[in-house]
């Protein structure tokens, strides 16, 4: 398993593992009819954008056979004002490759960019029913908050977690 940082060639197959993993991860979480909607295409030029901008870093995970499985995104989002802090905003992997390491590695590679870039404490927004909220929770992330959203008419709660200091994460995963 190859983990690396992202380059616009990697926009299709990223968005290929996003509406994958969003129509398995969501699928008793959101209405149907908005996951049936997902578009490749769509999403391919969202992550161009995403790949092109410099605040926005972005890491894939390539199988031995240069097939992309995961991913990984993450910066500073324009609502948070805390000093000295990032946001994980995305992390997703197919199915079939989860629960092989593959998201310890691609948080591990944030961390550490995230670190570079002077960053203290790490906040992820996940919802309420999606197990990947214990992943969080097994790397040390705490339940900062919860809010009440709506997505395509439903309503939902919004998990707001927070690494307050991502040095022992960073410590523990390189001692793994």
């Amino acid at each position: 398993m190859l983990i690396r940082e992202a380059t616009m060639t990697d926009a299709e197959g990223i968005a290929i593992v996003h509406v994958d993993c969003w129509r398995t991860t969501y699928k008793d979480i959101m209405p149907g009819d908005l996951l049936d909607n997902l578009s490749y295409g769509q999403r391919k030029e969202l992550w161009k954008k995403n790949i092109s901008s410099d605040e926005n870093h972005v890491y894939v995970a390539e199988n031995n056979e240069g097939k992309i499985v995961g991913f990984i995104s993450g910066g500073k989002r324009e609502k948070n004002k805390v000093e000295d802090s990032g946001d994980l905003t995305a992390i997703y992997i197919l199915e079939n490759f989860q629960r092989m390491g593959i998201g310890k590695k691609l948080i591990k590679e944030l961390f550490f960019k995230f670190k570079e870039l002077g960053f203290k404490n790490i906040f992820v927004e996940v919802l309420e029913d999606n197990k990947s909220r214990y992943f969080y929770e097994a790397f040390g992330a705490e339940l900062l908050k919860t809010e009440k959203i709506k997505m395509a008419g439903a309503e939902l709660n919004l998990l707001v977690y927070e690494w307050k200091d991502i040095s022992p994460v960073l410590l523990r995963m390189s001692s793994r």
